[in-house]
């Protein structure tokens, strides 16, 4: 494993000549780093801001839980008329309610209702991980298909200075007529090669406004590698314990569990406390009009519902059975996701440096072939070939350096964190818990002062 990790810090270093000699080029400018598409994908993503909105339905959620153990308090009105005595009666009431027992099923459900709260905002966490890698994915991909491009362009060039060459030996009757279509025939195969190279790089462009939510401007490079786990077996214990998907699957365990506490708490009796304040109007008979008040205390015991209870217990159990199954699945899941990450980041470590070895070896060899063509002891042939492996070097060296960035950043999502926290990206973070503490406890919107805040805020939020 240590020289997995020896041959990261020379590839590493190989990135870091590489994008400076890009930046060093003449009439380059300083892009935009791996790191600034991130922080972009962060603020400009739709699929981060639905997210944030499913997670205060969720918070509304427990305000709704809590309203359910506060008393109620109702107005109803009625009229009737007797067409025999030809009299109206008038009824205003004030109707309060409050279940001061019900078995403790409304304290679980509210307990309940965090922890959903709590898986919610997991869910928040797994969706930024998705949204931050697939900027990985788009500005690699960038990045890849503008070397790519730059390494065909120099390939046509070159090419056509082959061609150009074998014209003018064939006019000197040095080269056949065959090796000059033979170096047509190339530069042919090169143009359509960077034609299709270029429509690639205009694919990646409109990803790369999918994922980031803007087009690539000038790409400087990707910059250092993040730092990764130190052994397999510590990025293992990472995917099996702190991604946000095992974190979602506990808390949706324990709310199912809940759900079992609140399924048996069905058959124990509800006790609740009643008042009414009535005011009876009769017409014409005004002396009829009068007033009552009544409290009282209800206690109701289930004794058949037709198996219904049973059927709800049994309901509840299978759930939870079936969220704990799915936590077991998701760390298998987790497992063979960090699994492949960390093979193809040794993978393209050790295709990096073998196009390293194969880059060296083939310049020297297209050096050699064009010395002895130059002699007559090879043909126009001969050079083409020895230059199309120089240009396939080149290619695979930089495909492998894009993947070696995406099997890195796939790792830290693979084992929890790839988040802006954990970048320290430079980009304003969301935090969950503002909504979380305006709605916990459920405020009326008028005249509360707590209601005004979260009016004010929903406002605000409303433009994010």
């Amino acid at each position: 494993m240590a020289g997995v990790f020896d041959g990261l810090a020379r590839a590493a270093a190989l990135c870091g000549i590489a994008a400076l000699a890009l930046l060093a080029a003449p009439g380059a400018v300083r892009g935009e780093g791996l790191r600034e598409a991130m922080a972009d994908a962060y603020a400009n993503s739709p699929v981060l801001d639905q997210q944030r909105f499913l997670l205060r339905i969720e918070d509304e959620g427990v305000a709704q839980a809590v309203a359910q153990l506060r008393p109620t308090l109702n107005f109803a009105a009625s009229a009737d008329r007797d067409l025999v005595n030809e009299t109206t009666t008038a009824t205003a009431s004030l109707v309060a309610d409050w279940v001061l027992y019900n078995g403790g099923g409304r304290r679980v459900a509210l307990e309940a209702a965090r922890e959903t709260v709590l898986a919610a905002r997991e869910a928040l966490v797994s969706v930024e991980q998705q949204v931050l890698l697939d900027a990985v994915t788009a500005y690699m991909n960038v990045w890849r298909d503008l070397q790519v491009v730059n390494v065909r362009e120099s390939n046509v060039r070159v090419v056509t200075q082959q061609l150009r060459a074998a014209r003018d030996r064939f006019e000197v009757g040095e080269d056949t007529r065959t090796d000059v279509a033979q170096a047509e025939a190339r530069l042919a195969e090169a143009r359509s090669a960077l034609a299709a190279s270029q429509g690639q790089l205009e694919i990646s462009r409109e990803l790369f406004a999918l994922a980031v939510g803007r087009y690539p401007g000038a790409i400087s490079g990707p910059g250092a590698l993040p730092g990764l786990p130190r052994s397999e077996a510590e990025a293992e214990a990472l995917a099996r314990q702190n991604t946000p998907s095992i974190r979602r699957l506990q808390h949706e365990v324990r709310a199912a569990d809940l759900a079992v506490e609140g399924a048996r708490a069905n058959y124990r009796p509800t006790i609740s406390l009643d008042g009414r304040v009535t005011n009876t109007f009769e017409a014409p008979n005004p002396l009829a009009e009068g007033e009552g008040a009544s409290i009282g205390i209800t206690l109701s015991q289930p004794i058949y519902r037709g198996g219904q209870l049973a059927s709800l217990e049994r309901q509840a159990l299978a759930q939870a059975g079936a969220v704990r199954a799915s936590l077991n699945q998701q760390v298998l899941i987790n497992v063979q996701v960090m699994g492949n990450a960390w093979a193809q980041l040794r993978i393209a470590n050790a295709q990096i440096q073998a196009a390293d070895q194969r880059t060296a070896a083939a310049e020297l060899a297209f050096e050699g072939v064009r010395e002895e063509a130059s002699l007559g002891a090879r043909t126009t042939l001969d050079v083409l070939d020895a230059e199309q492996d120089v240009l396939d070097a080149r290619i695979s060296r930089i495909e492998a350096q894009a993947n070696l960035y995406q099997a890195a950043y796939a790792i830290l999502s693979a084992g929890g964190l790839l988040t802006v926290e954990h970048l320290d990206l430079d980009v304003p973070g969301y935090d969950p818990s503002v909504y979380y503490d305006l709605v916990d406890d459920a405020p009326v919107s008028v005249p509360s002062v707590q209601g005004q805040r979260l009016d004010s805020v929903l406002e605000r939020l409303g433009r994010d």
